[in-house]
């Protein structure tokens, strides 16, 4: 379905309209609407498969009397040269136009710009520069009011984060947003569909390099034979939330002063405000040899897509022998996923009466079973079940496939390191994880690579300007999509009201939860807060494994997510705490 209907063109004069994407069925509603002519501006093939390709809606529009041109414009690259370009059509075709884009947005660029008075490239623009083209989101008595209360909301900002921020000056151009979203991931889109929903003609681009999306949560299921694994995956572009601009581009770095996003490709990326959820890294290279033999030799992970259905072919083909399964030091995505995966093979051994010829084993570098203690009796009851052997302080540093031996350092009481290699006929490795790079080696990271936040605002403690959210914010959180879905609500609320200059009021509670599958059909469904605080949504006990939560994990958080979470539907979502 087209998302360029006549209600989302928007007129700019007598002259023109902009609007979205338009598909081959929209053009005889422009002609019939009264259009002449049609410039396209977007790319061929920027939207993937699904994007109708200019040589089709020229013939369409030459078949319904419309001049059509093509003037194809890559997203942050709105040039002197093209905008003169652009303004030649204006002269030479029939009007009125409609021009458009994924957004409208570089539409609208090419248009209003007067390249007369245009001085500086926004490769090179500074901080101080005016915007030259006001965002509709804001109006001029919005821009007033925030400039009066600038002050005012400073010092509550201040106070939220308990030390003084110096608000960064909003530079403003052409190929400048008002909110730039580096990552497409669950935090990514999630926030901005909300953002959206909340004011809906906020210019946001979303800056993320893949073309598919994952549904990560479900990939313990695939591995334990309980889900398919196609359908834990969609295209980008069918989930990027409507009116966001996608740039499909990898991010090298940061200009927070500059209020700029560096781009792999050379290509620099404006914003008013700038929203950093990437999301964390597996950082196989940790373990040496694991590359070699990941997806082979009975060395498998349900933390990547193209491994998840490999071990549930190992579960099914083990009849007897050594199962191993690996936790590295945290922090990681989803902590209980490493033993999520030992339970769920665990039950099937023994619902296939082979487990007694199984020895499992769960190696860990931390300390304990899980971070919350109320849930750890409930687990071992598992642990005993299946007659696993738990060792601690033990973390996987290499893998040799071929020979199927693993080899762990191993730290007793007194601190000392020993490396232990150990047989294996299956080994489920969960990979070491890390911020990615570009962020880790920017001035937003703190030291240990993730982005500085205040855990409360979520707002960054050093740049006013900018929100964090995800696995790759520094909140002494757990790293699920459970705690994505609260800290979307936060960061929306606190972001708009930092840009329309008033006292936030939305505080993060460290809410997270790890939906515990213990066995085919029961979860433990653990849900906390900072420091370990139980916040149960239901009014059930929280250490108990149940079959509605088995439910929960395979029916109801699926659609949640995907019909949901990803279009800025919050339910469910509120704090438990206020200002």
């Amino acid at each position: 379905m087209s998302v360029a209907s006549e209600t989302n063109w928007k007129k700019l004069d007598e002259k023109i309209a902009i609007s979205g994407q338009i598909s081959v069925d929209d053009v005889a509603a422009i002609a019939a609407a009264g259009y002449k002519s049609i410039i396209c501006n977007r790319p061929d093939g920027e939207g993937g498969e699904h994007q109708p390709g200019s040589t089709e809606l020229e013939e369409a529009a030459k078949a319904a009397g419309l001049q059509f041109a093509y003037l194809p414009v890559e997203i942050g690259q709105v040039s002197d040269e093209k905008c003169s370009a652009f303004h030649q059509l204006m002269a030479t075709l029939p009007g009125p136009v409609l021009a458009f884009c994924n957004s409208g947005n570089r539409a609208r660029a090419l248009y209003s710009r007067d390249v007369g008075t245009t001085t500086t490239p926004a490769e090179t623009i500074s901080a101080a520069c005016d915007w030259e083209h006001e965002a509709a989101a804001v109006t001029e008595a919005e821009s007033e009011a925030a400039g009066a209360a600038a002050a005012s909301a400073a010092s509550s900002r201040d106070e939220a984060a308990g030390k003084s921020i110096p608000v960064t000056p909003a530079c403003n151009w052409d190929n400048a947003f008002d909110i730039v979203v580096v990552g497409g991931g669950s935090a990514g889109l999630g926030v901005t569909a909300s953002l959206l929903r909340r004011r809906s003609s906020l210019r946001i681009a979303i800056i993320e390099p893949n073309d598919k999306h994952y549904y990560q949560p479900a990939w313990t299921l695939v591995g334990g034979g309980a889900y398919a694994v196609d359908q834990t995956v969609r295209n980008t572009a069918d989930v990027v939330p409507h009116g966001a601009e996608w740039i499909k581009a990898e991010v090298s770095g940061f200009s927070p002063n500059d209020n700029l996003v560096h781009l792999a490709d050379g290509r620099t990326i404006g914003y008013q405000q700038l929203i950093v959820c990437p999301g964390i890294r597996l950082a196989w290279e940790k373990i040496e040899g694991i590359q070699e033999t990941l997806g082979k030799n009975g060395v498998t992970s349900n933390y990547q897509f193209d491994l998840a259905p490999y071990t549930w072919s190992l579960t099914q083909q083990l009849k007897g022998g050594k199962a191993l399964f690996t936790q590295p030091p945290m922090p990681i995505k989803c902590a209980g996923a490493p033993q999520k995966a030992m339970y769920l093979s665990c039950d099937y051994w023994q619902r296939q009466g082979v487990l007694d010829k199984i020895e499992v084993e769960f190696d860990s570098a931390g300390a304990v079973l899980f971070g919350v203690a109320d849930f750890v009796p409930p687990l071992m009851e598992y642990v005993r079940k299946y007659h696993a052997n738990l060792v601690f302080n033990s973390n996987l540093v290499k893998v040799n496939g071929p020979e199927k031996i693993a080899t762990f350092e191993i730290k007793n009481e007194a601190g000392e390191v020993t490396r232990v290699d150990k047989s294996f006929d299956m080994l489920h490795v969960t990979p070491p994880q890390a911020a990615p790079d570009f962020l880790r080696d920017s001035p937003l990271a703190d030291a240990s690579g993730y982005c500085e936040v205040n855990p409360k605002t979520l707002q960054h403690t050093r740049f006013a300007n900018i929100f964090s959210l995800g696995d790759a914010c520094s909140s002494p959180n757990t790293k699920t999509a459970a705690a994505v879905r609260k800290q979307i609500v936060i960061v929306a609320e606190n972001l708009l009201a930092a840009k329309d200059g008033r006292e936030f009021h939305a505080v993060y509670d460290g809410y997270g939860a790890c939906p515990l599958t213990v066995e085919n059909g029961k979860v433990v469904l653990a849900e906390f807060g900072f420091g370990g605080k139980l916040l149960p949504t239901f009014p059930l006990n929280p250490a108990v494994a149940r079959k509605l939560y088995w439910w929960f994990k395979v029916k109801l958080f699926p659609w949640l997510y995907w019909e949901g979470m990803l279009k800025g539907r919050e339910w469910l979502t509120r704090s438990t705490e206020t200002k």
